[in-house]
């Protein structure tokens, strides 16, 4: 924050409150954006709420009022379109999802008008938490309905149960969030986040397209320039009471400015070993003080093929 108030000083000194400087988006976080502006990164930037969708690598047009900028909207291409198409495919899933009939009634005799046929024997089954029917005639009349087109399951999200650090070959008392590196000399943490077996179950009978995770990088942990993250897959359903051991790794699959959130695609190997069960959850781990990092979050995003 007195980083932000001192870039903010020195521009408003060549500037005046009504110009703009533009900048690039290095982070999203829960308190705005970060940005790399005039050479320097500035944590935790507002933005005017017209500035929607953001994303790390845009360009933002920024107003320095009071020697403290402000995100104004973003600079580029319109988002409309894009938007829209989302919105048009929202809509589409959610109507594919109403089983709608038409009218319901009855009475003691056989119904009038056209069309009717008569139902020997119905029967119903569940797919995807949805009820279908099937009515067996006993003889036809008219052509039945096309049947709607199959679909995958719906994604799920999968929440770790708990987490934990671990330093020395055991649980650190000092770092409660998964924590990669050493910033003090006292050695290396490792961290990592648990699921029980839910991922597996979440997984069991069904095709996994894709398998990602969502992180945040917590404040005040190491230096707030942009640090890999350090990935590892690990095979505890729950927190153990000795080291934490390491399954494959390291991949870096985000790199985060303190603050900052980003959701990233697991490897196919991996995803695969987390479906099986084989493995059992995801860790962190560095060495030195260079991508020392702690971090919350951990879900795990999970879409499905047919």
């Amino acid at each position: 924050m007195e980083a932000a108030k001192a870039l903010g000083a020195m521009l408003a000194e060549t500037t005046s409150s009504k110009d703009f400087v533009s900048a690039q988006v290095v982070d999203v976080t829960d308190e705005g954006v970060n940005l790399m502006l005039s050479g320097a990164l500035v944590t935790d930037v507002p933005c005017a709420t017209s500035y929607v969708g953001r994303a790390a690598g845009d360009w933002v047009a920024v107003r320095i009022a009071g020697g403290r900028p402000v995100v104004a909207w973003r600079l580029g291409e319109d988002r409309a379109d894009a938007t829209a198409a989302q919105m048009q495919s929202i809509a589409v899933d959610a109507a594919e999802d109403v089983q709608v009939v038409r009218a319901v009634t009855w009475g003691t005799g056989a119904p009038s008008g056209l069309g009717w046929q008569s139902v020997a024997t119905p029967f119903a089954r569940k797919v995807n938490g949805k009820v279908e029917l099937y009515l067996q005639l006993g003889s036809q009349s008219d052509t039945p309905p096309t049947p709607p087109a199959t679909k995958p399951p719906r994604p799920v999200s999968i929440s770790p149960s708990s987490s934990g650090s671990w330093r020395n070959g055991r649980p650190d008392d000092y770092a409660s969030d998964p924590t990669q590196g050493d910033w003090t000399g006292r050695g290396d943490r490792r961290g990592a986040w648990f699921y029980g077996m839910n991922i597996a179950s979440a997984c069991a009978g069904k095709t996994v397209s894709s398998m990602s995770i969502t992180v945040t990088r917590k404040r005040g942990s190491g230096v707030n320039a942009k640090r890999p993250v350090h990935f590892y897959l690990h095979n505890y359903t729950s927190s153990p009471s000795g080291q934490l051991n390491l399954g494959d790794g390291p991949e870096e699959l985000m790199s985060l400015s303190v603050g900052g959130k980003a959701t990233a695609k697991l490897p196919v190997s991996w995803r695969n070993a987390l479906a099986s069960g084989s493995a059992r959850g995801i860790a962190v781990y560095s060495r030195g003080s260079r991508d020392y990092g702690s971090y919350t979050g951990g879900s795990i995003s999970i879409t499905f093929g047919l």
